[in-house]
């Protein structure tokens, strides 16, 4: 993710936006509770925690069950601002289950079922509660479909990103999506943390005249005559569908919806591209479909070479003219196989966003404490990239961010102050995250030398690409590669709150 500073201000939340930490509370009445809820053939059966135990997100996530597969079948209406949808999750327990959760903020749920019988539900703040008639036996797969329906909320407010509004956003033409950290279940019932990879396909039903852009690579499209649920009658409609089949985490997913200039071909290693730019982008800058989808070639190519071939089966870009309450947003953000982007960007922010489809996408978090992997590796690639094409070295790009860090912090700039590898939540976006990781990798490229550097970049990628990881494994890998005792640099450049020395050698 990469933020603007001129874009970070706080906001009042509007007076129509309900705050997401509460939650309508429904029931459906229907057959007597499960007897699953003793004791069964197959031992006890009791519900899923509501939560994965993330320090920083206690009810993200849930437990219980592990999701293989995400259907979305959506319908999106501009001009109310309404999506309707059915969601289809294909799970396997993991313990003999009772009842489980998914997280979903707002919306309205009409009815649930557990493999095509009717569920009850309940509602508890961000937690949607599923009682199945029977039992979910330890091993099994089993399929939750939720219907379901409302006005998106988008998160506004928050500290996590300073203030700059996120999630699901209304554009004049559509919807623009960027969810990190915790946005994705403002807008679908999901298993909404980042341990729990899933495949995803979408079938997304717009207005005639619009495009939906989401992750993975297209599926089809075609005409339709559609029913929207706040239009009295049908209306001329196009449905796309797109399928991202390598495993993704929920905050990764994306929706992007409106007036698209769209430009689709191959990088020169063959890695398909689709990039999509609104049309209103290109007053100011008419190249800008050219820009993106050329930078994305090049950028997708050269970490390609660098980290280890390209995890997914499309890269490219979602350009979108996005605005909160008339102000431009002021963040880009790595959904999978395509960013997003709020504007035109730079070629450098380009760099950041694709380096995460390596860190932060192929290898995920596996707490969000952890999210420096995701940060600061992105950091420094972008950074790279600049000496790559001849500019500043990033040994020089690392002096000159260190020494435009004085300590003590100053009063209300927390810098220093804050651990690189355990940020806290309201911080965890702070810009230690991201330049102070940054200058560690160089500091340990410089300690251990570009050929065991490199390696260590692309034997952690391979390690846990589609999966997660922690900074425990990254230190140890980093150590086994070197051949040498860096846990006294680690210490100083990922959990000390004073500013350290550059290391010498």
């Amino acid at each position: 993710m990469a933020r603007d500073p001129r874009f970070i201000r706080s906001r009042a939340i509007p007076g129509w936006m309900l705050p997401l930490a509460v939650a309508a509370v429904s029931v459906v009445a229907l057959a007597p509770a499960a007897s699953a809820d003793g004791q069964g053939q197959y031992g006890r059966f009791t519900p899923g925690a509501p939560g994965v135990g993330d320090s920083y997100f206690p009810l993200e996530g849930n437990g219980g069950y592990d999701v293989r597969h995400y259907s979305l079948d959506l319908r999106y209406d501009p001009d109310y601002d309404q999506l309707d949808g059915t969601v289809t999750v294909t799970a396997r327990a993991t313990q003999n289950l009772s009842r489980f959760d998914l997280d979903l903020s707002g919306m309205d749920v009409d009815k649930v079922w557990v493999d095509h019988g009717q569920a009850r539900y309940q509602r508890r703040g961000q937690e949607l509660v599923i009682t199945p008639r029977h039992g979910l036996r330890k091993g099994r797969t089993f399929t939750a479909v939720i219907r379901y329906g409302g006005v998106p909320q988008t998160i506004v407010g928050s500290p996590i990103v300073f203030g700059s509004p996120y999630g699901f956003l209304h554009t004049p033409d559509g919807a623009f999506v960027g969810g990190e950290p915790n946005g994705a279940s403002t807008w679908f019932p999901v298993n909404d943390h980042p341990s729990d990879k899933a495949t995803y396909d979408y079938t997304i039903t717009v207005p005639k005249g619009l495009t939906a852009v989401a992750n993975g690579r297209p599926a089809g499209h075609r005409s339709a005559v559609a029913g929207f649920s706040r239009r009295a009658s049908k209306t001329p409609a196009e449905v796309f569908k797109w399928r991202e089949d390598s495993p993704m985490a929920s905050y990764l997913t994306t929706i992007d919806i409106g007036r698209w200039d769209v430009r689709q071909g191959r990088t020169p290693r063959g890695v398909p591209n689709y990039t999509a730019v609104d049309p209103e982008l290109l007053a100011a800058q008419p190249d800008a479909v050219s820009f993106f989808y050329d930078t994305t070639s090049e950028v997708t190519d050269l970490w390609s070479k660098t980290f280890g071939e390209y995890a997914f089966g499309s890269t490219g870009a979602i350009a979108d003219d996005a605005r909160f309450n008339g102000q431009p947003l002021g963040f880009s953000l790595e959904t999978q196989s395509k960013p997003v982007y709020s504007a035109v960007r730079s070629t450098g922010t380009i760099a950041h966003e694709l380096a995460h489809q390596w860190y932060g996408d192929a290898v995920s978090p596996a707490r969000w404490k952890d999210v420096w992997l995701n940060e600061s590796f992105a950091t420094w690639a972008a950074w790279y990239y600049t000496e790559v094409r001849g500019g500043r070295s990033v040994h020089d790009a690392a002096r000159a961010t260190y020494a435009a860090r004085p300590f003590p912090d100053a009063a209300g700039r927390p810098y220093w102050s804050v651990l690189t590898a355990d940020p806290q939540r309201d911080t965890m976006f702070n810009d230690r995250v991201y330049s102070g990781g940054g200058m560690m990798l160089q500091f340990l490229r410089e300690k251990i030398g570009d050929d065991r550097f490199f390696t260590l970049l692309r034997t952690w990628y391979a390690q846990h690409k589609y999966g997660n990881a922690r900074t425990e494994q990254f230190t140890a890998l980093a150590q086994r590669v070197a051949g040498q005792d860096l846990s006294g640099f680690f210490k100083d450049w990922l959990y000390s709150p004073v500013k350290p020395e550059i290391p010498q050698g």
